[in-house]
């Protein structure tokens, strides 16, 4: 699947100022990950640390907050992975509250179809 970006917003999950911000789509990121400076200028605080596989093999312990997401005029309080300085990853769990897939041909985000069958 081909690489896209999306802005979104990233704020305090009790309120205050949302930052804009380009992140690229990776379904393979369990969480969103932001930069610690962009999360702790918003004063977004760490509440538990994660073991977290990079793409290179190593595993790695990252702090975990919570931030309020905000796409397309609607708002999700979502884990949030402190991570590099470089990197603005939209992850799947962000996805899913969103209730979100990927279209890889047009490479943007799209409603998620859900459909229940019994067992």
């Amino acid at each position: 699947m081909g690489i896209f970006h999306v802005y979104i917003g990233i704020g305090h999950p009790d309120g205050g100022d949302v930052e804009r911000v380009l992140t690229m789509v990776d379904t393979g990121a369990t969480h969103t990950i932001l930069p610690i400076s962009l999360l702790e200028n918003l004063h977004i605080e760490p509440y538990e640390r994660q073991r977290v596989s990079v793409a290179d093999d190593r595993d790695l312990v990252w702090e975990v907050g919570k931030g309020r997401i905000v796409y397309q005029g609607r708002e999700w309080v979502c884990p949030v992975v402190f991570g590099p300085e470089e990197q603005y990853l939209l992850g799947a769990t962000t996805l899913e509250l969103f209730n979100l897939a990927v279209d890889p041909n047009r490479k943007e985000l799209v409603p998620a179809e859900h459909i229940a069958r019994p067992f």
